[in-house]
């Protein structure tokens, strides 16, 4: 059974303003959207993953293809309940979808599913076309999103290692190079094999450059422990509103589109909390369901940040009807990297985008909180709501909770005012008749160790 979507609607609508008069027209493509019958089960047990409504996957697609500025002129969700190795769907299916591309004049067909070498080499002679699958569109994106050189080595890197399996030799004016020394060489290496030698030298070579990358990295770290601010790491499904919610706690400007994968290499900036603690906050790049292992690997190195940070908020767009899904999704990712996404004391699960519920779903959902977790932050990033709690629960984890304390300042050392003031929240202040002055104050529990060492410092 298939559901077919007219998308005849261009996407050109979203860039026109790109394309100029000597621009190309954005490429045709036809998504598909395999579904299959059977679920797939978790690595560590019995239990099936949560299913995805055919719809959302659909939309997924069609995102995901829209992300790099192709036209999708026509689209379709195909139920499978027989997986093919020769090329995933039916020979009735594959002749139909065949007539489709050669009806729409598709250049490029996106299946929404991981192919075999051989799944992808079959469907490109039956359906006439270039075919991409998930894997492939996924790194086609990131290739299009890097901006910095790591995350262009990165994206190279998964790149490769993507193609090594895929290499099929389009040639025929050469079977075999020549092997040996001197006149009478044996039979050389093929083609194929030439040209795995040549992508597994790029490989290495890469290797070494993230691994230069990797240790700048911990240098930077390591400089980071020196002055110690905690690191807060930003995770999420990718368009949880990841950017949107780091551009409003920094004021960075940060690309923030309602877009799949709108940011791909991270960004931290400083961050200064409402009682005045210091904290580094990362952006990091949006997860997403079956996301590749090579490229998770590729990403180990600005990962690691995710890994290194002293709380990970897990944004979560509540509004979305897959959220629980894509919950399990990111949190699978999150425990490949070591973080464990029960833990409580590290990681922080926010619901973001309450602006788009109704005050009817906003009620139901924070009243069944987290299923005996602990409940939720909810916020909306673009207006602004919930930010002030937040701020003030990441304060209390990486700082301690508030305490009240009373100090009396000298006139020597009135100089630190301004200090309190700053890194606490005063409550009073009395100028008393021999010069000195007694502040009443709220402060974080690292921040009144910080003080009275200030304090004993300046009495010695």
């Amino acid at each position: 059974m298939a559901r077919e979507k007219d998308a005849d609607r261009s996407v050109r609508g979203k860039q026109g303003h790109q394309l100029g008069p000597e621009a190309k027209d954005p490429t045709r493509a036809v998504v598909i959207v395999p579904v299959l019958t059977r679920q797939p089960r978790d690595d560590d047990s019995s239990r099936p993953r949560l299913s995805r409504s055919a719809d959302a996957r659909h939309d997924e697609a069609v995102g995901l293809a829209s992300a790099i500025d192709l036209n999708p002129v026509h689209t379709a969700v195909v139920t499978v309940a027989d997986p093919r190795p020769a090329t995933l769907l039916g020979s009735g299916k594959v002749a139909e979808f065949a007539d489709i591309v050669k009806e729409r004049k598709a250049e490029l067909v996106i299946v929404d599913h991981p192919l075999t070498p051989v799944q992808q080499r079959n469907l490109e002679k039956e359906l006439n076309a270039k075919v991409l699958d998930r894997t492939g569109l996924i790194l086609e994106i990131f290739g299009e999103r890097a901006r910095t050189k790591e995350g262009t080595l990165q994206v190279e890197l998964a790149h490769l290692n993507y193609q090594k399996g895929r290499l099929v030799r389009s040639w025929t004016h050469l079977e075999r190079q020549r092997g040996g020394a001197g006149f009478l060489g044996g039979p050389g290496e093929t083609q194929i094999e030439s040209d795995r030698r040549i992508l597994q030298d790029k490989i290495t070579k890469l290797k070494h450059e993230l691994e230069t990358v990797r240790r700048t990295r911990d240098l930077h770290r390591a400089k980071r422990k020196k002055v110690p601010f905690p690191v807060v790491a930003i995770v999420g499904y990718t368009n949880a509103g990841k950017s949107t919610l780091f551009n409003r706690m920094t004021g960075a400007g940060v690309l923030a589109e309602d877009m799949l994968f709108a940011t791909l290499d991270p960004t931290l900036r400083r961050v200064r909390l409402p009682h005045g603690t210091p904290i580094i906050l990362s952006d990091t790049v949006g997860f997403i369901s079956d996301l590749p292992t090579h490229l998770v690997a590729a990403f180990r190195a600005t990962l690691e940040e995710v890994v290194e940070a002293d709380l990970v908020l897990h944004l979560r767009d509540i509004s979305d009807p897959d959220t629980a899904a894509q919950a399990e999704d990111v949190e699978r990712i999150l425990g490949d990297l070591g973080v464990d996404a029960a833990d409580t004391g590290r990681v922080i699960e926010v619901w973001n985008k309450i602006d788009l519920l109704d005050e009817g779903n906003r009620e139901r959902l924070l009243a069944g909180s987290a299923g005996g977790k602990a409940p939720p932050i909810a916020i909306s990033a673009a207006t602004g709501e919930g930010i002030d709690a937040l701020r003030a629960l990441i304060e209390t984890r990486v700082s301690g909770e508030l305490e009240t304390m009373t100090v009396t300042l000298n006139p020597a050392q009135l100089g630190q005012v301004d200090w309190l003031y700053r890194n606490g929240d005063v409550v009073s202040r009395t100028d008393n008749e021999d010069g000195s002055v007694t502040l009443s104050l709220t402060a974080t529990h690292s921040a009144r160790q910080e003080i009275e060492s200030r304090l004993n410092r300046r009495n010695r």
